[in-house]
């Protein structure tokens, strides 16, 4: 009896395993992992521009800024600017007492009327030989300094007038009527401030990819935000050897006067663009030592490793400069999951 019942068992048994062998042979989904498709989310390989930049701290400067002095001593009689305003090139800002250099350009006028009188005196006594020519050359001289004395005292009473340089905002004024100044006296700062400059030290490395007419982008702590776009104008000759940098010059528009002298500038100087970058999600990157891998998904849906070497690094994604090809599939999501030659099941939302 127990021999038959080990028999039974036996015959039970064996058809079951049979059947358990045929369907994992046969490729049934819940059959072993040679068959299992792995549900994954994968993406294309888009083609992009990009550019790479240069993160630096800079700062503003006027495109043109001018101490206001006067060219002479003197009192000040008018101020014909008020703070803060705007002025044109030739406009006159202030007005010293005109006085003491009119009443010195007159005795300056007169010494010379009777310097040329005896200047074309003797000239012609020395023509009819009736002088030496010591004492022709002392009158000529004579005349030669009291024309040179008119100049300067017209130059005097014009110097009594201050006028704008160039066209910008007046600032504060430092004088008031009837004060005395001398020529170190500060009576204002003239400012041109459209457009306005950014000055920054560029690292030496770098200077290669630095080109006059290259953009750029600032951002200032007055404004967050907010960006300000520009072109490099100026690259210095030389490079300081103390830091190893050379000194860029970018120009912004500022027709709104946001942007002031002294701000510290945040730039983000584009130093290369590629138009036809490759580009995948960061996600897609898989880290094995040394090496950056992917996983591609090829046209029978299995996946495969493929090592790459990537590139510029942006915002959840990066750019692929060797490895992949545009329109290839990459496993963004389960890579975890997939094995060399595995299948997998792409199931994007």
């Amino acid at each position: 009896m127990k021999m038959n019942r080990i028999v039974v068992a036996t015959l039970l048994i064996t058809p079951l395993a049979l059947s358990a062998c045929k369907k994992k042979a046969s490729g049934d989904p819940a059959g072993g992992d040679g068959g299992f498709a792995v549900p994954v989310v994968a993406v294309e390989a888009q083609r992009q521009p990009v550019s790479e930049t240069l993160t630096l701290v800079g700062s503003i400067a006027a495109n043109e800024m001018v101490e206001v002095k006067a060219e002479t001593d003197g009192i000040v009689q008018d101020i014909l600017f008020t703070e803060g305003q705007a002025v044109e090139k030739g406009q006159l800002l202030l007005r010293l007492d005109e006085a003491k250099f009119a009443a010195a350009l007159a005795e300056a006028e007169g010494n010379f009327k009777l310097s040329q009188a005896n200047y074309d005196r003797a000239r012609q006594l020395f023509k009819d030989h009736l002088i030496s020519q010591q004492e022709f050359d002392q009158s000529a001289a004579t005349f030669d300094v009291s024309q040179a004395t008119v100049e300067l005292r017209r130059r005097d009473l014009k110097d009594a007038r201050i006028y704008a340089p160039f066209s910008g905002i007046i600032g504060a004024r430092f004088i008031s009527p009837g004060q005395v100044i001398s020529r170190t006296t500060l009576l204002s700062v003239l400012v041109d401030l459209d457009p306005v400059k950014v000055e920054v030290n560029v690292p030496e490395r770098f200077l290669s990819q630095v080109r006059i007419g290259q953009e750029l982008e600032l951002s200032v702590a007055a404004f967050p935000g907010r960006k300000f776009r520009g072109k490099v104008f100026f690259i210095a000759p030389d490079v300081d050897p103390a830091t190893r940098t050379a000194l860029v010059k970018a120009e912004i528009p500022n027709d709104k006067h946001e942007l002031k002298p002294g701000m510290f500038a945040n730039l983000d100087l584009t130093l290369t663009v590629r138009d036809e970058a490759v580009v995948i999600p960061e996600t897609a990157l898989v880290f094995q030592q040394d090496k950056i891998n992917v996983f591609v998904v090829g046209p029978d849906d299995t996946v495969q490793p493929r090592e790459v070497a990537i590139g510029l690094r942006m915002p959840g994604k990066v750019e692929i400069i060797r490895g992949l090809q545009a329109g290839e599939k990459v496993v963004i999501e389960g890579t975890q999951k997939v094995t060399p030659g595995g299948k997998v099941k792409i199931v994007n939302s």
